[in-house]
């Protein structure tokens, strides 16, 4: 594949987070809700595949073709926006403000939101056909995951929202990690291969994904879940949101930028022995360091 140095496509990720900001209201919310929908659908099928299969990692490794799908057709999950969109204003690029953000962020939250919603019915209503029998072992399965955990954290009171603080987290260091590993290849083939492994991880190590929650509960409760919206608020979709958020910017955006855009002044090095300034040279092809001296 062709590979892209981190100082090219560290750059293009900010150039991305501006581009997001003076997006339309129409088009921003359109590439969420199908976002949002197309990471539901994908949700279905590992869940559907692991309760067949008996194995939760052929459902992790098949997963991740739904966010390869979303990703290959720019559509926008909150998770991404998160890591890029900040990096614009960090930046300081015309017109990128706080509200700006925060406006990206609304609109593509109702978006996702939107999306998945609007699976969860569909799925909910072609397995009972009509709301006329149960939905069998996949919306039994569902519903077993959405008192999980909402409940399941819930009992653990304070350290059970940030355990599932702290997993959000977890989960968008790595979904980040499959966003702009795809921006180091210029080949479709080398974007899929650069996805695969970040998303495996974090779906089949049980880590927490605020646009698959966005269908995981809704669909829980249609089916019958033990909990109630706010419950689901509270003790889901709000940490996991937030750790979202930590995880995407902090550990994936703010390293990156830091690091490739904002680097420091390389070191100037002396040799201890006559004191003769040794130019430090950086490449995979240059010495650790060169001697600076007249003859």
């Amino acid at each position: 594949m062709s590979y892209l140095e981190p100082s090219e496509f560290v750059t293009k990720m900010v150039d991305q987070g501006e581009s997001k900001v003076y997006m339309s209201a129409k088009d921003t919310l359109i590439r969420a809700f199908m976002a949002g929908a197309i990471l539901a659908l994908a949700a279905v099928f590992a869940i559907t595949v692991a309760t067949k299969t008996g194995s939760p990692l052929v459902g992790a490794v098949l997963f991740p073709v739904g966010f390869i799908m979303l990703y290959l057709m720019k559509f926008d999950l909150l998770t991404g926006v998160f890591t890029l969109v900040p990096l614009a204003l960090l930046d300081k690029r015309p017109g990128v403000t706080v509200g700006q953000v925060l406006r990206n962020w609304g609109l593509v939250f109702v978006g996702n939101f939107a999306g998945a919603l609007s699976v969860a019915f569909m799925m909910s209503f072609i397995l009972t056909y009509g709301y006329n029998t149960d939905g069998g072992a996949i919306a039994a399965k569902v519903s077993h995951i959405g008192e999980a955990r909402t409940l399941g954290y819930k009992a653990f009171g304070v350290e059970g929202w940030f355990t599932i603080f702290i997993r959000g987290m977890l989960c968008n260091w790595m979904v980040s990690m499959g966003v702009v590993g795809a921006m180091i290849s210029s080949s479709a083939t080398g974007k899929m291969a650069a996805m695969w492994m970040p998303i495996m991880l974090f779906f089949f190590m049980g880590f927490e994904h605020s646009i698959v929650n966005m269908f995981l509960f809704p669909f829980s409760m249609i089916m019958g879940g033990g909990f109630t919206f706010m419950e689901y608020i509270i003790w889901n979709e709000l940490p996991t949101a937030l750790g979202n958020l930590v995880g995407g910017f902090v550990f994936v955006g703010l390293p990156l930028y830091f690091t490739h855009v904002r680097t420091s002044p390389e070191r100037i090095l002396k040799d201890h022995r006559d004191q003769v300034p040794l130019a430090v040279e950086s490449g995979d092809d240059a010495p650790s360091a060169t001697l600076k001296a007249s003859v």
